[in-house]
């Protein structure tokens, strides 16, 4: 096929396309700058990539700006349609093309390691080394893998420390028994009580349950029960009989379809027309012991198809994948040595597959739902309607207040108020009250002036009231901003709440019985997020204003510096030691030269 000779690179293309081998391999496009811009895989090279110049127009306009978009093009040659699949599926995720599909959730999975090493350790890491150690996965769920370590831990007795296990540090008794043994979780092989052959034995076992093998765990367990029974070692034989139990109850919860079906995988492919969805199980004797969805951004049309060859190619490798069966809802093109892809049509298998077309479109639920959810005006919208409905507003809370007072035994007494508008705090509007009428330790009076001059000041400059003001503490600290309130004829004018820190009750004025809302509610996290907003920003404040005062006082004990000069240096040179360090002219210049004599006296005399 020739290329078309009106593509603009037709001397520089349409050489390379003529003298292309018809063999498989993959093709990478390169615009003029020389960036990869579309990998692709082939049965025969030449071929298909000459399908592209072959016309003007193809259906697809995204293709044809792909084609005019080609400078340059480069091949590898592969030996079968299996290994170009997996190059292909490399360099896109190498190379990020701009016309490739675009996988949408390219990141590291957690592994349970086996620990090469003498007593081998478990546990789960997301780095894997090439150290000899096994690793198991990787597990799409992390609640999947911790639900299976407890599990282990449950049942087998395994050392969790670091320590450096070698017969020689054995022999030489370099270490004590820990808190793991005295609670029976560990045998205690770091004093030799156990030894390498019996705790192998269990790692043993371990690996079968982490293969999904669980029905062989469970015969080897009762064999032994029957022994120890047989042996009149009841105690042992309950020990091994609840083991027996916790694993067959774990087996009931993943046996979904005939126990007969032992190392399948299973894929199915949902697409919209910018998105393609590709659910993964793996099915070990009956049991899912995996499931993943692989989402898939579409950039140039593809086909369900060409998702579905992507994303077992991807997945396999991802999740180092030894199945010889494969259940799919297309037959792939790209066949796999030793692998036979099957399509349903009735039966336990079309039953699983069937299962993950749900789990697919459930995910493309879910992530529409998200989607929906970064809309934060429509957020804050259902935020807003659900605090109007747990707490009995009447009207939509678009302007809420939280006010909070922080004091040093009643010195530098401060208030912080924070808004918060359409559920979003509103930063630019928080404020500072240094409280100025209240003597002593007294927070609800304190809490009175906060509340009377904010709305004071609204009220004299006809500003929005809040539809929602909440205070920090329980019904004292209430009463306070009420009076304040009725004071300002504003009572009836908007709402009012309490929050105690200690139970986080929700009190509201007039109700002696606190209302309590659910600790996972919404609602109640927005209050405390604006609870703890106006307590760090009262704190902050606070601080401010309290190492001010002690500077101010240290000032104040120099004869002759009063508070209006003490006031004017800080302003100047922002600390006392900035005024240590300031020069007789700088002092001079800021407070005159009488002061500035008293000052370097009274330094030099200092040190």
């Amino acid at each position: 096929m020739a290329i078309n000779k009106t593509h603009k690179h037709w001397d520089t293309l349409g050489p390379l396309v003529r003298t292309l081998p018809d063999k498989p391999g993959v093709y990478q496009y390169y615009d003029r700058h020389g960036n990869v811009i579309y990998v692709g895989k082939a049965k025969n090279l030449r071929k298909r990539v000459a399908s592209y110049f072959g016309r003007e127009r193809h259906d697809s306009n995204r293709v044809n700006l792909m084609v005019r978009r080609v400078a340059d093009i480069r091949h590898i040659v592969v030996d079968t349609e299996l290994d170009a699949l997996l190059l292909e599926n490399n360099l896109i995720k190498k190379y990020q093309p701009r016309y490739n599909v675009l996988l949408k959730d390219d990141k590291t999975f957690p592994w349970i390691c086996i620990k090469n090493e003498p007593f081998p350790r478990i546990f789960s890491t997301r780095h894997v080394a090439r150290d000899g150690s096994k690793y198991f996965g990787p597990y799409a769920s992390v609640r999947m893998m911790n639900a299976l370590l407890d599990l282990i831990r449950q049942l087998f007795q395994y050392r969790t420390c670091r320590l450096d296990l070698s017969p020689r540090n054995i022999r030489s008794g370099k270490f004590r028994l820990c808190l793991e043994y005295h609670l029976g979780n560990c045998k205690g092989p770091c004093e030799g009580l156990q030894d390498e052959q019996d705790y192998q034995n269990t790692i043993d076992q371990i690996e079968h349950i982490l293969r999904g093998n669980l029905g062989m765990v469970v015969k080897a367990l009762k064999r032994l029960m029957h022994e120890h029974a047989g042996a009149y070692a009841f105690e042992k034989a309950e020990m091994i009989r609840e083991k027996v139990q916790l694993l067959e109850k774990f087996q009931s919860k993943s046996t979904v379809v005939n126990p007969s079906l032992s190392n399948v995988e299973v894929y199915s492919v949902l697409s919209d027309p910018d998105h393609g969805y590709v659910n993964y199980l793996r099915v070990v004797h009956g049991a899912i012991v995996q499931s993943h969805t692989l989402e898939m951004k579409k950039r140039l049309d593809e086909s369900d198809l060409e998702l579905l060859e992507m994303a077992i190619a991807e997945l396999r490798q991802r999740f180092r994948s030894e199945a010889r069966e494969v259940i799919v809802p297309i037959k792939p093109e790209t066949g796999i040595p030793d692998v036979r892809f099957v399509v349903p049509r009735r039966g336990d298998k079309k039953k699983l597959l069937e299962l993950s077309e749900r789990n697919a479109k459930y995910y493309r639920l879910e992530k529409k739902k998200r989607r929906e959810l970064v809309d934060p005006g429509r957020h804050g919208r259902r935020l807003m309607q659900q605090i109007k409905k747990d707490l009995r507003l009447e009207t939509l809370p678009e302007h809420m207040e939280c006010f909070d007072v922080s004091n040093t035994h009643g010195k530098s007494m401060v208030a912080a108020m924070v808004v918060f508008r359409e559920a979003r705090p509103s930063k630019k509007d928080y404020r500072h009250f240094n409280i100025i009428t209240v003597d002593g330790p007294n927070d609800y009076a304190a809490m009175e002036e906060a509340v009377f001059r904010r709305y004071k000041r609204l009220k004299e400059e006809q500003q929005p009231l809040p539809q929602l003001v909440v205070v920090d503490g329980g019904k004292g600290q209430l009463s306070a901003a009420m009076k304040a309130l009725e004071r300002l004829d504003l009572r009836k004018k908007m709402a009012i709440i309490g929050i105690a820190k200690r139970l986080e009750e929700i009190y509201f004025p007039g109700d002696s019985i606190p209302l309590y809302i659910d600790k996972q509610s919404e609602t109640l996290k927005v209050i405390q997020h604006m609870r703890d907003e106006a307590h760090r920003f009262g704190i902050n404040h606070h601080r401010v204003r309290r190492e001010k005062d002690s500077m101010q006082s240290e000032l104040s004990q120099i004869k002759g510096i009063g508070p209006a000069t003490a006031q004017t240096l800080l302003i100047k040179f922002r600390s006392v030691a900035g005024i240590r360090k300031a020069t007789y002219e700088e002092l001079k210049e800021t407070v005159g030269p009488a002061k500035a004599r008293t000052l370097k006296a009274h330094f030099t005399r200092d040190e």
